[in-house]
Formats: C-alpha cells, sequence, structure tokens
C-alpha cells in the first residue's frame, strides 16, 4: 500500500512541478519584480538595517503581536528547515548541480514575491477583543474575494495549510531528524519521535509568545553553528571551489551532460527540481510566513515587507548555498564517490537499492570527509535544530488556519489539532522518507494555488505599499 501510494502520489507531483509550479512561482515573483520596481535590489539596503541594525535575541514578551524581528525568526524558522539540507540535497543528485543555479532565479524573484504575501499579512491582519492577533492568506484571500468565491478559496488554503504544514511538514522534519540521529548515534527513529514529539508538545502549550521566544535565539545560533561548520570545510577544500562554481553553471544550461537522457528533459528536470525544492526552502509564493509577518507591530506594511525578503535571502543565498557547495564540493569533486560518474554510471549511484548516496545522507558523506565520524554528529545536531525550529513555527501557522476554520470553537479546535499534531511528528520518525516527502510536496502546491490567485489579484495595493516605502 505505501509503494502504491508513494508512485501515484509522485506521478501527480511530477504533473504539477513541471507544468504548474515553475510558471506560479518564476510568473508571480517576476510579475510582482516589474509592478514594485525591483523592491529586493532597491530597499535590500534598507530591509538589512531593519534586521541587523537592533538586533536583540530578547525581544520580550509584547501584550500584542511580537517585535520585527520576533517575526522574521519565527518566519526563518520556517524556511531554514531540512530543505535547505536534505531538500538542497536530492536536487543535486537529481537535477544535477546546476539545479542550484534555478534555485537562485526562483529565490531572486521570490523575494518580491514575499514582500508582497508580507505587507499583505500587515494590511490585512485583525486584532480581537484579547489583544490577539491573526493575519495570513485567509485574511487577504477574504478581503479580495467577497462571497461564496472567497469563502470557497480561503477555507481550501486553510486546509491545505493545516495538512501541508501542521501534519505533513512536521512528518518530514521528524523524519529527518530521526534518520540522522540513527546515522550519527544508532538512536532507534521511534525513540527520536517520542522524545521530538514530547517537546514539541511543551513548546506548543506555551503558545505563540513561547514560540517567539524560542525562535529568536535558536535561529541565529542553528545558521552560525551550521555557516562556521560549513566554511571550515570549504577552507579545507578551497582548491575545489573554482570547479563547483563552474559546475553550478555548466549544469544549469547542459545537464544531460551528468545525468544523461535528452538535453530538454534534462533541463527541465533541473528547473523542475530547483522550483520543487526552492519552494520548499524559502516558501516564497507558499503562504506560510505571511501568518508571521501578521505577527508583527511595525510602522508600516512596508517595513515588515523589506524585512521578510531578508528571510529568503538568509535561506537561500547563505544557509542552502552553504550546503550545496559543501555536497558539490566533497561528493563531486577531488576524491568524492560521484566525482567523474556520467549517465547510467551516475543514476545507479543515487538511485535504486544499491545506490551510493541519497538525499538523507547526501551532506552527513560530504561533511565526514573532512570531520571523519564527527561529521555525521554535526550534520544531525544541525539538523536537529533546522527541523525542530520549523516544526514549531509550522504548527503555529497551522493552528491560526484551524481558530479561522473552526470560529467560536477554536479553542476545541486547537486542543484537537494540537494532539494530532504531535501523533504525525512521532509517525514522521518511523514512515519511509520518499513517502513523506512526496506528501508534503503535493499539499504544499495545493497552498500555493489559492494564496497566488489572491496577490495577484491585490498587486496594486503591494505596488502602493513600495510607493509609500520609496517615499519614506
Amino acid at each position: 500500500m505505501e509503494a502504491a501510494l508513494l508512485n501515484l502520489v509522485a506521478k501527480i507531483n511530477g504533473y504539477l512541478t513541471d507544468y504548474v509550479l515553475i510558471l506560479l512561482l518564476v510568473g508571480t515573483g517576476l510579475w510582482f519584480t516589474i509592478k514594485t520596481r525591483f523592491v529586493q535590489i532597491r530597499h535590500f539596503g534598507e530591509g538589512m538595517k531593519k534586521v541587523f541594525g537592533n538586533l536583540s535575541l530578547r525581544g520580550g514578551k509584547n501584550k500584542s503581536g511580537l517585535t520585527s524581528f520576533q517575526a522574521l525568526a519565527t518566519a526563518i524558522a520556517a524556511q531554514v528547515g531540512t530543505g535547505n539540507i536534505v531538500g538542497a540535497s536530492g536536487a543535486i543528485l537529481i537535477g544535477g548541480p546546476g539545479a542550484i543555479f534555478w534555485m537562485w532565479v526562483i529565490a531572486f524573484f521570490g523575494m518580491a514575491t514575499i514582500y508582497a504575501e508580507a505587507t499583505l499579512a500587515q494590511k490585512t491582519r485583525v486584532v480581537d477583543e484579547n489583544g490577539d492577533v491573526h493575519g495570513g492568506p485567509v485574511y487577504y484571500i477574504k478581503s479580495v474575494f467577497k462571497g461564496a468565491f472567497g469563502k470557497f478559496l480561503s477555507i481550501f488554503f486553510a486546509i491545505a495549510t493545516v495538512l501541508a504544514l501542521g501534519f505533513m511538514g512536521s512528518m518530514v522534519q521528524s523524519n529527518s531528524i530521526a534518520e540522522s540521529c540513527n546515522t550519527a548515534f544508532g538512536i532507534p527513529t521511534w525513540l527520536t519521535g517520542v522524545i521530538i514529539a514530547a517537546l514539541c508538545a511543551f513548546i506548543f502549550i506555551g503558545g505563540i509568545q513561547r514560540i517567539a521566544s524560542v525562535t529568536e535565539k535558536m535561529v541565529p545560533v542553528m545558521a552560525c553553528l551550521f555557516l562556521l561548520g560549513g566554511l571550515v570545510i570549504l577552507i579545507v577544500r578551497i582548491d575545489t571551489i573554482p570547479a563547483v562554481i563552474g559546475m553550478i553553471f555548466k549544469y544549469a544550461f547542459t545537464p544531460s551532460a551528468l545525468i544523461g537522457g535528452g538535453i530538454g528533459a534534462a533541463i527541465k528536470t533541473a528547473i523542475s527540481q530547483g522550483a520543487k525544492r526552492g519552494l520548499f526552502s524559502n516558501e516564497a509564493g507558499m503562504g506560510s510566513t505571511p501568518h508571521a509577518h501578521a505577527q508583527a507591530n511595525v510602522e508600516k506594511p512596508h517595513d515588515q515587507g523589506v524585512v521578510a525578503m531578508i528571510g529568503v535571502f538568509i535561506d537561500t543565498f547563505i544557509v542552502l548555498t552553504m550546503t550545496a557547495l559543501v555536497v558539490i564540493s566533497c561528493l563531486y569533486c577531488r576524491g568524492g564517490i560521484l566525482s567523474g560518474l556520467t549517465g547510467e554510471a551516475y543514476q545507479a549511484a543515487i538511485s535504486g537499492p544499491a545506490a551510493l548516496v541519497s538525499k538523507a545522507n547526501a551532506m552527513q558523506m560530504a561533511s565526514s570527509m573532512v570531520f571523519g565520524s564527527v561529521g555525521n554528529i554535526f550534520v544531525a545536531i544541525c539538523l536537529l535544530f533546522f527541523a525542530l525550529s520549523t516544526i514549531i513555527s509550522w504548527n503555529f501557522f497551522g493552528k491560526i488556519n484551524v481558530q479561522y476554520l473552526c470560529g467560536k470553537n477554536e479553542k476545541v479546535g486547537t486542543i484537537v489539532y494540537s494532539i494530532i499534531a504531535i501523533v504525525f511528528i512521532f509517525l514522521g520518525s518511523i514512515l519511509q522518507n520518499d513517502l513523506v516527502w512526496e506528501l508534503t510536496d503535493f499539499f504544499n502546491y495545493l497552498m500555493v494555488l489559492p494564496n497566488v490567485i489572491a496577490l495577484i489579484a491585490l498587486s496594486k495595493v503591494v505596488s502602493d505599499c513600495a510607493k509609500e516605502g520609496k517615499k519614506k
């Protein structure tokens, strides 16, 4: 049954990725890049200043909402997860090193998309009588589409989000933690699942303030730890860096020279892998991070929009790129197990029961070439931080949509939701890796559709926010 389900979902995902997702992600990003007159370039410096100008890991509690940095930290906690290690590795193996180039392209345009998401989340957020802030795509969907159609789209998005982030997405994260800890420490996957589920339950109970308190400290620490370790590896293998950069650009346009097959099919594979894993990594256009950015207490929506752009930049151009450089340097260059392999020999090394490397262990194998057995431990620790932070943020995003769906019965709904989410976190640790990833991708795609429709419909509001930012 598990194999049959994997085959079915993989076929559906393949169609959506090759013919729908690329058009939506690149098209929407390009549209908002033009509408905002390249806001990701013009206001990049402003965004960096707002993020790092008054950086603090102790934002404190707020009566309502969060500080701008706490909101960003919660968003980055969702963005920087297994997609940056396991997802990026999978994209490189299947689509070749050139898939990273297409991730960069999608991320560049995605910075304009996420600016739109964050500004609209700020524009349409609601503060209830208790001072609690509610915001996200369901609110800007209903603001632009009135009547039955708006209600349908918002409910569709809310259900897809609960399934994609609260349930399926959390399974991917716990699955990756369990696999890496089993490889590094020999801990049974089910035991890791129990520990992670218990830890998450404690954090979930504390609500948004506890989540923000955890993420604002965890995100900078985990990013610095990962980047420092990756930098050491690259210094040791610095002679391979020119070849690594060359492979990323070469195989972006001629991937068939490595992965085999016709040039058209190979390029489609490289681009689709970049689009699919790019979405899972930076989440621009998916509609997840607007839930966090809606919580920020800022003067104007534009202020949080430029902060949101920096989240995509950090996620893709810094953290994910570090993964790419390390994996390609260690596995594809001097002494790497994939060095010199092409066509059928390459495919045999990355697929099938006799595969030499998989997306689940690629980063650990790469790190072990420099750190030895400590490499497995290093990646396991980084993945633990990354995946745990993502579970925490995604659960919060799902919770907001459960509250929207349940209305007056939101307290009962959130309790039931939290219990089911904890069960899924445990199940993810013991299920087949590929099936968990395919299910998550499928529900992620369902989130994209209503979110992008609303973004395009509200593009004038977004461009007006960008104009206000320019005047300021």
